[in-house]
């Protein structure tokens, strides 16, 4: 059976204040869920206090984005490997807003696909279509394409250490929500990609949902059979929901959605 992730996607939000507190409440909560996976992903600028505070507990850290090579010339960037010296364990690659407002491209992502891998960080690579693109009937076309590219550079044995996140732009933000049914009809077709190159691996990687997961939408999404957990915006932002959506995803007997 696949562990579920539960990730906190932090976007640019937080002073030093609000992290600090935002990681003390996530951290009393945390330990009741010791059968999934609890990871959260903060501003560059606060990975030292997280690393901090997150030492010695059972919550993981990453990171929102990196830069290809280890060092060089380019101001502003963040490498694998300085991700990796600050206790990251994952790292979100392909995010929908980077891939709209940054404009990055197809190569560009699989290229940073790579480099957190040769760097020691596990991908979550983020997969999904605009809301003209589902109208359209284009989701698995798109779907296929975002995945395909990352493997014919990467290699199918890549996601062997990776993560697939399904982000329906549509519901991201929007008041939207993919319905369970459509969450899961989107993450069987990713798992159905996957087996048609590697059985091993498709049975065994982790796809998440990321189209905004809520308290009051989780256990329904989760209850999927491929939903392996989900990738968190607005809600990770309060410890309280997020917990929540730890407890929905957690089968421990105390666990519970309060």
């Amino acid at each position: 059976m696949r562990k579920s992730l539960i990730a906190g996607n932090w976007k640019m939000h937080g002073s030093l204040s609000q992290v600090k507190s935002l990681v003390d409440n996530i951290k009393q909560g945390a330990g009741a869920y010791t059968d999934i996976d609890i990871l959260v992903l903060p501003v560059f600028v606060h990975l030292a206090l997280v690393h901090d505070l997150l030492s010695h507990t059972p919550v993981m850290w990453g990171a929102q984005n990196l830069y290809l090579g280890t060092q060089g010339a380019y101001t502003g960037e963040v490498s694998g490997p300085m991700l990796k010296e600050l206790g990251c364990q994952y790292v979100l690659i392909g995010h929908s807003e980077r891939r709209t407002i940054f404009r990055e491209d197809l190569p560009l992502l699989a290229a940073k696909f790579k480099a957190a891998l040769d760097a020691g960080l596990k991908p979550i690579l983020c997969v999904g279509e605009t809301r003209a693109q589902r109208e359209n009937g284009e989701t698995e076309a798109v779907v296929r394409e975002q995945l395909e590219s990352v493997i014919a550079f990467a290699g199918i044995s890549a996601f062997a250490q990776a993560v697939i996140a399904y982000e329906p732009v549509w519901a991201i933000g929007t008041g939207l929500t993919a319905t369970p049914e459509q969450a899961q009809e989107v993450h069987a077709y990713i798992r159905d990609l996957i087996t048609q190159n590697n059985v091993d691996i498709a049975k065994t990687i982790r796809i998440l949902y990321g189209g905004s997961m809520k308290p009051d939408n989780a256990a329904s999404l989760l209850a999927k059979p491929d939903i392996d957990g989900g990738l968190i915006g607005g809600a990770s932002l309060d410890a309280g929901s997020f917990l929540a959506i730890c407890a929905a995803a957690s089968r421990e007997p105390t666990a519970a959605i309060k």
